[in-house]
């Protein structure tokens, strides 16, 4: 939604007033428990899924415990999404994909670190550390791998910490969508029970809700439209 760019914070709850009108009284309720939940302090990191019904699994599941950001890197596999599996969470969430030749694992986990974040390795390792230890202090950037190959030699080399999940069984490891769904759950917890800043700011939780009502309601395009002609 570029137009936002272009507003004043003024003009930004002006906006989100006048389109509110157009929203039922259940979905701003909906609206009102949900944005304090969101986070961008934990992000996943997706590289070349391409089991479509996991890859999917691990964007409900962000959602469903409050990831905003996920970062999918298309180097050999291009992600899609099983609309059985996601059941439209696509359009709560933020799917930022990494194509060749512009990006790739490398420039994707440079990007992050150099926001603040640390690579995280879901990957069995000498160093590893339990998901129950994981410091979340600072930012994490979750990185997962195919269930086959895992993550590939580059990310592995960019980690910061390797992480694993405690197994009390015969297998040796979950598939994709369990590993996601445990590890998430656990971090997730851990930061709602901490003193961490976690939460979006007063101005990304703004520009949340004002995206989350455009793809709410009908012909959004024409009632900002009028917006701004009155504004302007």
């Amino acid at each position: 939604m570029e137009f936002l760019t272009n507003l004043s914070q003024k003009q930004k709850n002006e906006l989100l007033l006048f389109l509110l009108d157009f929203v039922s009284e259940e979905r701003k309720a909906h609206f009102d428990s949900i944005i304090p939940q969101r986070t961008r302090h934990l992000t996943v990191v997706l590289e070349d899924i391409y089991q479509s019904q996991n890859a999917s699994a691990v964007l409900r599941t962000c959602e469903s415990l409050g990831v905003q950001n996920i970062h999918v890197i298309e180097d050999k596999h291009e992600y899609t999404l099983n609309p059985k599996v996601t059941i439209g969470c696509a359009k709560w969430i933020h799917v930022h994909k990494h194509q060749k030749p512009k990006a790739t694992t490398k420039s994707c986990l440079t990007e992050l670190k150099n926001k603040g974040y640390q690579l995280v390795a879901t990957t069995p390792h000498e160093n590893d550390v339990n998901i129950t230890e994981l410091d979340v202090a600072k930012p994490i950037a979750l990185m997962m791998g195919t269930e086959k190959h895992g993550l590939t030699d580059i990310a592995l080399e960019m980690a910061d910490t390797y992480l694993k999940i405690p197994m009390f069984g015969f297998s040796e490891s979950f598939n994709i969508s369990v590993s996601a769904a445990i590890c998430i759950q656990e971090i997730m917890n851990k930061l709602r029970n901490s003193n961490i800043d976690w939460q979006l700011s007063a101005e990304e939780q703004l520009d949340l809700e004002l995206e989350w009502c455009y793809n709410t309601i009908k012909r959004p395009d024409l009632l900002v439209k009028k917006f701004l002609s009155n504004d302007s």
